[in-house]
Formats: structure tokens, sequence, C-alpha cells
């Protein structure tokens, strides 16, 4: 339905106004009546459409009814199709009549001017921006849906400054407009007009701090983009070029979605008609566009690696140096964070995440910093936040806890839940679940990740272990069938089992952690005569047993899409749980190369027989398996290889818009 204006007329004088194109005009034809017609006559030029609405009936001019009665609610429409070359140069008269009067007791004369006001961005998500005749003041999901894309302009193009791009109220680089929509306001028509008019362009106030828009005017200069909207600039009066039908503006995310926030922005440009002196402007037509400021995704680790990150600090050259052999043989690049930056902290997967934002005309990678902040809590913003690579981070003013490091922010593969698809995966989170009490992930991170809206968390039980992360027992790894991947579960029971298995085949002998000097090597007997050791892993395995469920559902997994690593935890359950030989789960995953805590197990004729299993379980998914020592550098201070190394990855060829959450 196009959008109409009521139009006052008088028999007294001539009234002027301006039809935009696509727009309609009602006459007030009763108002402006003399007091004794009861009928009226409506002629127009050419270049005007006119409908009357006579009892309910919409009626096209010219007609074989001469005059119409002047009965309630009787209206005149009028539309235009082509621009007005001069100001005033089509118009419309309507006469009034008594009644059986052949002459007029009174004339009105309406001068029109078609103009055409367009406030355009890419709502068809081609990349570029069009006319279109797509609903601008809606966004909908779907392969199928519509509206524009707002990037958060988070990185920091310019190497000078201190802060991202988003901080400031400057252009900087042309870099910094291509991580911009544009945003394209047309203006055709007798251009004398805007000069007894005014265009303005304004959002919202509480879309305010979300949003800033720059405007070069016809230059290309940086110097002479201005800020013109955000923050505490609500309207912009926009000035039309007597040269250029054109004018672009810049528009950049200031906040991704969040409470209270959904990621809508609305923007209007209002044209103000001017009316006598002293009275204030009334809006006669407004356009409006809305855009959805784009999430921050997460990669999950079967998406291809891009880079991997890894920490220097003393002791661990041996660690860096056989990440780096895993790294090569994936054909990936090694960043190696030094000492004088991590600050004697190796932690690097629980410090930051890496993920992206995507638009139409602009995809790059977001590394999000966690409320941890220990040694490496700088590092992110002063090494990572670059040109084309964004920062945002996230507080805990109620304090944090483990479970708000990133070790405890895992994302699975795409899957499909009982119809329901979900392409880009699922977030999943670590919590005190189904325990009262207990640590949680902080309020603050746990609503962002669920106001993104594309990668809905799943929330697991992860506070029975001493750290409390989700990557102590879980993983996932590519795989050529199924779903196109496995999850990897630490399992106490498969692990007791192999043990058992071993036992009876005569190697109840064979001891744990040889070569490691100054630590006990309990043996197969004594492992499994260990009965506090075994009760206390039944508590374990009864976690994990839990969250196999809630996975199994929330992911829409069937037993033969997991894998059951053996693992033995020790600990109690007040202090919780650690691995008790290094960590299998907590594995670095490069495609189909694996680097997985060296566990140090039994040795069956010559060979480790929990390398053994984990090789039998992943090498028939063409995976290859290296195993990396991190006993004394890493597995002894609570943490193995997955938690001292974190990887940049792929974004997802599917489109988040595409989706519908």
């Amino acid at each position: 339905m196009a959008q109409q204006r009521r139009v006052q007329l008088s028999t007294q004088r001539p009234t002027s106004t301006v039809c935009v194109l696509g727009t309609e005009l009602s006459l007030d034809v009763c108002g402006s009546a003399p007091k004794d017609a009861i009928a009226f006559h409506v002629q127009g030029t050419p270049g005007v459409k006119l409908y009357v609405v006579h009892e309910t009936q919409i009626i096209k001019l010219p007609s074989s009814v001469g005059r119409w009665p002047l009965a309630a609610g009787a209206e005149v429409l009028l539309a235009m199709d082509a621009l007005s070359k001069d100001v005033g140069d089509e118009k419309v008269r309507i006469s009034y009549f008594r009644e059986a009067g052949g002459v007029p007791v009174g004339r009105a004369m309406l001068y029109l001017t078609c103009v055409e006001v367009s406030l355009d961005a890419d709502t068809t998500r081609s990349g570029t921006v069009s006319r279109t005749l797509l609903d601008k003041t809606t966004w909908t999901w779907g392969p199928d849906g519509h509206g524009a894309i707002l990037l958060v302009n988070c990185d920091r193009d310019d190497p000078k400054a201190e802060t991202p791009d988003n901080r400031d109220t400057a252009i900087r680089s042309y870099a910094d407009l291509k991580d911009m929509s544009q945003m394209v306001l047309r203006t055709r028509g007798p251009r004398t007009i805007f000069t007894g008019h005014r265009l303005v362009l304004h959002l919202d106030f509480g879309d305010a701090d979300k949003v800033g828009v720059f405007y070069g005017g016809n230059s290309i200069a940086l110097e002479e983009y201005k800020h013109v909207l955000g923050g505490s600039k609500l309207t912009y009066t926009v000035k039309p070029s007597r040269h250029q039908e054109e004018s672009i503006f810049y528009v950049e995310g200031l906040a991704f979605p969040d409470i209270g926030f959904s990621g809508l922005v609305a923007f209007h440009i209002t044209l103000l008609e001017s009316p006598e002196k002293g009275l204030l402007e009334t809006p006669i037509f407004t356009d409006t566009v809305v855009f959805r400021v784009a999430p921050w995704i997460m990669t999950p680790n079967t998406a291809a690696p891009l880079e991997v990150f890894v920490c220097s600090v003393d002791g661990n050259e041996d660690f860096v140096a056989a990440v780096g052999a895993v790294a090569e043989k994936a054909k990936c690049p090694l960043t190696v964070c030094p000492l004088v930056e991590n600050r004697q902290d190796r932690w690097i997967q629980d410090e930051v995440e890496f993920g992206y934002v995507q638009a139409p005309h602009k995809t790059f990678p977001v590394v999000f910093d966690s409320p941890r902040d220990r040694g490496l809590k700088d590092f992110p913003i002063k090494r990572i936040l670059g040109p084309d690579f964004g920062y945002l981070a996230r507080q805990a003013p109620e304090g944090t806890s483990s479970l708000d490091s990133f070790g405890n922010l895992e994302v699975s593969p795409p899957v499909t839940v009982r119809g329901k698809e979900y392409p880009l995966g699922r977030i999943l989170i670590g919590s005190s679940f189904p325990r009262f009490g207990g640590r949680r992930m902080a309020k603050a991170v746990k609503e962002f990740l669920v106001a993104q809206q594309v990668q809905a968390p799943v929330e697991l039980f992860s506070d029975w272990l001493q750290v409390g992360h989700v990557d102590e027992f879980l993983s996932f790894v590519p795989a050529p069938d199924r779903k196109g991947f496995r999850l990897l579960l630490a399992s106490p029971s498969a692990c007791y089992q192999l043990l058992k298995e071993k036992q009876e085949e005569g190697f109840g002998e064979a001891a744990m952690f040889e070569g490691l000097e100054g630590v006990p090597k309990p043996t197969i007997n004594e492992i499994l005569a260990n009965e506090g050791l075994r009760k206390f892993n039944n508590y374990v395995q009864s976690c994990i047993s839990w969250n196999r469920d809630i996975l199994k559902r929330a992911l829409g997994l069937a037993e033969p899409d997991i894998l059951d690593i053996p693992q033995l935890f020790h600990g109690d359950v007040a202090a919780g749980a650690e691995a008790f030989f290094p960590d299998m789960v907590n594995m670095l995953v490069l495609g189909r190369h694996l680097g997985i805590p060296k566990p140090f197990g039994p040795l069956v004729g010559g060979q480790c027989c929990l390398e053994q299993q984990v090789r039998a379980l992943l090498e028939p998914l063409g995976l290859t398996c290296t195993f990396i020592d991190d006993y004394f550098s890493y597995h002894r201070l609570s943490g193995e290889v997955h938690c001292g190394t974190n990887v940049r990855r792929k974004p997802f060829a599917f489109k988040w818009w595409h989706m519908v959450p």
C-alpha cells in the first residue's frame, strides 16, 4: 500500500504541494467546499492520475460521471508517475456546484510538483545498493529474506590508533569506509523545490549509541567525511547537490546484538515543508530503511584452520616445537606469543575465542576477549586487533570464575535436530546445572552469546571438574561420513574396559608414566584394584553421561556419531575432577591432523595401549594422530594441548542471514 498524505484545499487561494513519486495524495474535497455546494467536478493535467472514492468504490477518472455528490466520506486520490520538470507544472482543479446549478460556486486549485525522495541500502543482500520493491521497513530471515546488514566496525585500520574504529568518530582510511555499509539518498526533481523544503536524516534515540553515520558530500577526500549521526546526533539536514542526484552515507555498527538490543536499527529520511514564516515545518513524507547488525559467529574444530596460536613461556620450548610440527603438517601458519606479551600466561585458549562477522560486502575475523584477564589480557588488543581483524570483549562486574575462561566455550559443527537446522552449529557452554549453586559463566557473556541468535547455546554440566571447562571432556573431529564429524567424549568406562582387557591378556604389571622422572608409576593391576579411584570415576562417568544425553538431544546425535576416548580422572567431589593422565580429548584439531596430549599409558608390546586405542578409533576416519608431550609443561598445571593453543579458522560458507533462528 502506497504511503498516503491528506492535503487541505482552499477556494480562496491556490494551494501548492509536493507529491513524492510512489505516494498518494488524498484531497479533502469536503473541507474546502462552499456552504451551499452539493456536488463537485475534478479534472487534472495529463501527468496526474485521479481517482474518486465514492460509496467505498474507487473510480478512476475520467469517467462517465461528470459530477460527484459531496457526501460524507467523499474523497479524491491522486498519484504521479513522472518527475516534474518545473515547480508546479501539474495541477488539479476542483469545481463545486449547487443543486442543478450549471455555474461553479467555487473552485479550488492545486499546483503539484513531483519529486523522488528515496533512502536505500543493500536490502537484497547482493553487495550493492539498488532500488527495490521490497519492504525496506522490515527485515526477514531465510534464503528468500530481505533487509540490509551492518557490521560492527570493531577492527583498527589505522595502526596509529589506540582503539577499535567503532570507538571514535573519525574516518582514518579508505579501508575504514569499506568496513561500513552504504546508505544512498536519492533526490530527483526540480532542484529549486528543495529551497522551500528541508530533508532531514534521523534515527531513533534508542538506536543512537548503536550506530554511526558518516557523510562526505560531493568529495572523496577523507578529511571531508564528517560524523553526522549517532551518539548525541539524532538528526542531520541534507542539502541535495544541484549536480548529483545521490548522496552516499556510510554506516558503521557500534554495538553487537545483546540483551536489550535485537540488532535492528532504523534510519529515516523526512521531507519537511516550510509554511509561512513563524510556523513550524510540517513533515510531508518519510522513507525508512532497516538494518540488522551482523552477529559474532564462532567456528568449530572441524572448520579449516587458517592460523595457530601458542604461547612461549619458560620451559615449554619442546611443546611449542611439537605444536609447530603439527601446524606444518597441516600447512597452517604458526604465531607464537612471546613471553614479554604473555607474561607467563600460557593458557591462550582460555583468554580468547576467534570468530568472525559477515555482511554481503565484507567478512573479517573478530577475536572475543574473555573477562578472565590474566597475563594475556593485553595480547588480543595489542597484537591481534588490526586492519580487518576485529576485537570485542565483555566484562563480569560480579566477578569471574574459571567458567568464564573460553576453554568453557565451544561450538558444534552444523547439525539438524528433529527437522530444525542449525547450519552454523550450536554454542556449548558449561555451568553448574543440574547442581544448585556452584559456578556459572558470567551473565554478560552468556547473554551476549544468546543474543547473537544464529548459534543457539546449549548449557552443559561442567562444574564437576576442578577447572570446569567443557573442552576437558569433549571435542569434535571431522569425519567423511554420517554428519561429517564425530563427537569425542572422555570416557572412564572405556578406559577401565581397555585396562581390564590388557590385564586379561597378561599385561597387568605394565605401568603408567614410563620415562617420566619423579612421577609415581601405577600398574594396570594397581589401577584396577584402587576402589577409591574406581568409585570416583563412576561419579565422573555419570556426569559425562548426563552431558552425553543433553548433547544427543540438542545436536540430534545417535550413538554412532559419538566416540568414547579412554580417560581417567582423580580428585574428589568437593574440589572437582582432574585428568589422571593427560586428557586426550583436549586436543588440537587442524583438519585431518590432530595434536593429542600424550597419555603415557601402559606399554603393551612396546606400544602405549591408550595411544593404540585412540588411533584405532580415529585413523579409520582419515585422521592422523600426533601425540604431544605436555605432561610437565601443561598437564601438571591442570591443562592440556587444546588449553595451550588457539586456532583462527575459515568462516562458514553458509551465509548467516539465510537461516531461520
